[in-house]
């Protein structure tokens, strides 16, 4: 009888993959998630904190909002863009979104 009991008992065991088995699959799923997407997300945020770090006097830049500006002044956390003639905002630096387009083309 405990024979029969103990045969059963590993059948049932068999039949059953452990934990560890059944959470493999989203551990590489997550694992591929976040090669593919959060690595160059990461990547690109550093860049633009670095580019805008280094923001300075005559720099072309476009901001978030689709504003493209002159950067006549950096004060700290404030960038003041001159978008068009005696036209000049204040704007924070994380608003800055890139650099101008034909600015980076031309290597200036």
């Amino acid at each position: 009888m405990t024979s029969l009991w103990w045969t059963i008992a590993l059948a049932q065991a068999s039949q059953q993959p452990s934990a560890i088995v059944q959470l493999m699959p989203m551990v590489l799923i997550f694992l591929v998630f976040y090669v593919i997407w959060f690595l160059p997300l990461r990547k690109k945020q550093k860049a633009l904190d670095e580019m805008v770090d280094k923001l300075s006097k005559g720099d072309k830049v476009i901001t978030n909002g689709g504003f493209y500006g002159k950067v006549i002044k950096v004060d700290g956390e404030i960038v003041v863009l001159e978008l068009a003639d005696n036209v000049r905002v204040r704007v924070a630096k994380r608003a800055i979104g890139g650099l101008d387009g034909s600015q980076a083309d031309n290597g200036s």
